[in-house]
């Protein structure tokens, strides 16, 4: 499974953003799919998760303002009411049975 993650960009404070993840290869091998993002000098942390039976599932610190939503090989993510800490490079990650794949990570930066 490759991933493509794409969307990422400059916005302002309190702007929105929609990210989109272009999953090829065995996309039906696919059980999971997730958003992670990654502050300079930091771990990836978890964002958000889509589970193949539809739920939905969210970091605390972005619950309310983001949402994630698949349609078969594409993964999204919808950002609204922008923050600060928000800025950071989003990666999007693939589940398989035995397998994690991850795509290369789109910039998000939000300005005052």
């Amino acid at each position: 499974v490759q991933l493509q993650a794409s969307g990422g960009g400059l916005v302002k404070y309190g702007g929105s953003l929609r990210l989109s993840c272009a999953a090829s290869g065995n996309v039906d091998s696919i059980i999971n799919m997730y958003w992670y993002r990654q502050y300079p000098g930091k771990e990836r942390e978890f964002v958000a998760m889509h589970a193949r039976g539809g739920s939905t599932y969210y970091a605390v610190s972005v619950k309310g303002r983001f949402t994630i939503s698949r349609d078969n090989a594409y993964l999204f993510l919808e950002m609204n009411s922008l923050k600060d800490e928000d800025t950071a490079r989003y990666y999007c990650k693939a589940e398989a049975r035995s397998e994690r794949f991850w795509g290369q990570g789109t910039q998000v930066t939000v300005s005052s």
